[in-house]
């Protein structure tokens, strides 16, 4: 039996979805032992002591080579995440970047195999399930959902 403090941990994560008129960043994730081969988004844990808009900040700089501001992200999204198999949950926030500094890139190219713009009504099949949910909950209106309970 796990110990409490194994038992509940939560484990903070923020996302950037990059919108340019229909079409939304994504990116095919490699060698990162968790979801690879399926696309995602620009994403990455918050350390300890950052908050969510500067976490994605930084991992968009990490990931993509542009600047964000903080000022220039908009909230859209929280989601309440449980994985069955292991003793954690996550707390995913999501925010919507339409302006930016540089030209996105494939910053990380042992992580990540391609970098694209898909349409927002066409999403790729092997698009991680969890993502696909929050992105319909955005499109929807939706600021909260809980998923793998």
């Amino acid at each position: 039996m796990p110990s409490n403090k194994e038992r509940h941990r939560i484990i903070p994560a923020a996302y950037v979805i990059f919108r340019d008129g229909d079409k939304i960043l994504l990116q095919r994730r490699m060698n990162t032992g968790y979801e690879d081969g399926n696309y995602g988004l620009v994403s990455g844990h918050v350390e300890q002591g950052e908050s969510y808009k500067a976490a994605i900040v930084r991992e968009a700089r990490e990931e993509t080579g542009i600047e964000l501001r903080q000022e220039d992200l908009r909230f859209v999204h929280f989601m309440h995440r449980s994985q069955k198999d292991v003793y954690n949950e996550r707390a995913d926030v999501f925010f919507v970047a339409e302006r930016w500094e540089g030209e996105i890139t494939n910053a990380e190219p042992e992580k990540c195999d391609d970098l694209s713009w898909f349409d927002k009504n066409n999403l790729p099949e092997n698009l991680i399930p969890y993502i696909r949910e929050a992105l319909r909950y955005i499109e929807e209106g939706i600021m909260y959902s809980e998923y793998g309970w």
